[in-house]
């Protein structure tokens, strides 16, 4: 639509004559595209992007639409039609624009949601609903276009805990291991794109997110907890090099994002042809390489080859071309690192620079909780870094705010920004123990309670009660390429009562839960991180408090060990006695048993006997109490 209408003089003419163009950014301005988001889709039934809204001067929509095509075909108006056509209904009837603008906004505007309580058994419909909709011969949930939903794989992985069901583990599995296999990776780079156009992942819209990357680091590692899988841990380290090389900032934050076109033309920078990776690797190292990763003289889109593993089996692979497994891993490897370092002399897409406080919180919990889980000290020092680019370039005046870009930090910080940053505090704190990640984990929650909870219904708003009133205050729930705003409030405040041993947060995220259990049951695979804030609720969350004495058990490798294992139910803390006063004033009660390092379960205001050697402490975890 931007080539067809926006670049097109007769449209600008007719939009310059007679409207006033404001065009939006929507990860700048949120708040803004949720509201008319909603417009669109109580107007026509569905939403989607290019987003297209008509407003008299007081904000009130009163036409919206998505896609308009320059010239009217189909049956879908043209844009130039459009325009021409609201222009002479506002000029003949300005009355009745009016009145159906004011009904517009009546109709959305908030009402007090009711209170209900979720079903005990919902987490079950969503998994059932995911478990219809997936798709068992190439992984992921529905037909194409597909997205990756990491925050699906890992609600599914806690219900797998949860319910002691294997199937949902191995929906996971199969799911990243095709989404690592298919050309929705950069496998010469790194990173995935954003969506695949075909249901088997080959083909992606090449745009890559910063918030992807993230959440699917996160769920990566997290798989590979659960598994041990390897290539699960290599599939986040790919993640964040490609991170780290191009879009970190100088200073330590990180890009929003980089375009799928190149001079003008979707994934040039990514395909090749057999010739070009021949020029390349030569002749010798170019044949297993195309034979490896599917380059063929035709191609896979557009007469070149996305490079993919769909189907590669090394160990035919390996035989073929007489190599063993690992001279086979040692020779693809040299040959990406080849191809990439020739793929940087293209002209690289357009990076979107603008730095978003919300994504890099996420990417700052993918960091840490990676950095702590298969213990790279590097990933930890680069959340640190972000979190520190964050307080510096992003609180103004005292106030978070939501983008930097240019040496400018704008727009007051929304609810995201403020639930995931509590997050990445706890995530920073579990992945270094420096009890002032925790204090100003509830320094934030505690301000994002403040300013964003509505006290009548017990949900939170999009955005604060300080900004500038949009004609409605939305309150999102729906989990959709991120996490909202709603979901994340609820677990963080779940959490972050067990870490405080305050009841009212815990209060207020059941308000969150009850607020939207009307909304959830409708429709509940559509809420995964909701329900991954109830699942967390409703395992009976249980407290870890280890001890560091001078004898027994070394410390640093019992810590070690145990951010290695998969438990989401776990509050961890750890430390020394000292430590431990600067965190909540109940964890002074406990003390190392005769100078060694001891650890103390606990679980619903019960406490196991405390045990000095991590076996037991594993036995507690896994089985209950041996001693």
């Amino acid at each position: 639509m931007a080539h067809e209408s926006f670049e097109d003089e007769e449209t600008a003419r007719i939009l310059n004559k007679y409207y006033v163009s404001i065009k939006v950014d929507r990860e700048e301005r949120p708040d803004i595209d949720a509201v008319y988001m909603k417009v669109c889709q109580a107007l026509t039934g569905q939403g989607g992007w290019p987003l297209n809204v008509f407003l008299t001067p007081d904000q009130k929509p009163f036409y919206a639409g998505t896609y308009f095509p320059r010239q009217s075909i189909y049956g879908r108006p043209g844009f130039k039609d459009v325009l021409i056509s609201l222009k002479q209904q506002y000029d003949e009837n300005p009355d009745k624009i009016e009145r159906l603008g004011n009904q517009i906004v009546e109709t959305l505007s908030e009402k007090t949601r009711r209170r209900l309580p979720l079903a005990k058994d919902i987490a079950d419909t969503a998994f059932s609903q995911l478990l219809q909709n997936f798709d068992p011969q190439h992984g992921g949930f529905g037909h194409a276009p597909k997205f990756p939903a990491p925050h699906q794989l890992m609600f599914l992985l806690r219900y797998a805990r949860s319910r002691k069901n294997g199937q949902a583990t191995e929906i996971v599995r199969k799911t990243l291991d095709a989404i690592r296999a298919g050309g929705i990776h950069d496998h010469i780079g790194g990173g995935f794109a954003r969506y695949s156009t075909d249901e088997k992942w080959l083909v992606p819209h090449f745009e890559k997110m910063l918030y992807d990357q993230a959440l699917l680091a996160m769920a990566y590692t997290e798989a590979f907890q659960v598994t041990g899988n390897s290539s699960y841990k290599k599939t986040v380290d790919d993640i964040f090099t490609y991170c780290e090389r191009e879009l970190r900032d100088p200073e330590g934050g990180f890009y929003s994002a980089e375009d799928a076109d190149s001079e003008g033309v979707e994934g040039k920078y990514y395909v090749w042809s057999q010739d070009e990776v021949r020029k390349v690797l030569g002749e010798k190292q170019a044949e297993l390489f195309c034979a490896a990763y599917h380059v063929t003289p035709d191609g896979n889109f557009e007469g070149k080859s996305i490079p993919n593993l769909i189907g590669t089996d090394p160990a035919d692979l390996a035989k073929k071309f007489s190599v063993n497994e690992q001279e086979l891993t040692t020779a693809l490897d040299q040959g990406r690192k080849k191809l990439l370092k020739a793929r940087d002399d293209r002209i690289h897409p357009h990076k979107d620079d603008k730095i978003l406080t919300s994504w890099n919180a996420l990417m700052i919990i993918a960091l840490a909780k990676a950095g702590a889980a298969i213990h790279k000290k590097n990933y930890v020092n680069l959340a640190e870094s972000a979190f520190t680019f964050i307080e510096t370039y992003l609180i103004r005046d005292g106030k978070l705010m939501a983008r930097f870009r240019d040496g400018e930090a704008k727009y007051s910080a929304y609810l995201d920004d403020y639930a995931f940053l509590s997050l990445a505090c706890e995530a920073l704190y579990e992945a270094t123990f420096n009890p002032a990640y925790l204090e100003k984990m509830k320094r934030y929650a505690d301000e994002m309670i403040a300013q964003f909870r509505d006290k009548q219904d017990g949900a939170f708003s999009f955005y604060s009660n300080e900004q500038k009133k949009l004609i409605i205050r939305p309150k999102e729930a729906y989990d959709g390429a991120i996490p909202s705003g709603n979901s994340t409030a609820a677990y963080l405040l779940l959490r972050l009562s067990e870490r405080t041993g305050d009841s009212h947060y815990a209060e207020d995220a059941e308000n969150v839960l009850s607020a939207f259990a009307e909304e959830v049951s409708a429709y509940p695979s559509g809420y995964t991180f909701m329900l991954t804030a109830l699942l967390f609720h409703a395992s009976v969350p249980k407290e870890l408090i280890v001890l560091e004495g001078l004898t027994g058990d070394n410390f640093e490798e019992a810590v070690r060990t145990l951010r290695s294992l998969f438990l989401p139910e776990v509050i961890l803390f750890a430390g020394d006695q000292e430590n431990m006063k600067t965190m909540n004033e109940g964890l002074t009660i406990y003390s190392p048993i005769g100078g060694r390092t001891t650890y103390f379960l606990c679980e619903g205001f019960v406490c196991h006997l405390p045990v000095i050697h991590l076996k037991q402490l594993l036995g507690q975890l896994n089985a209950g109490d041996p001693s």
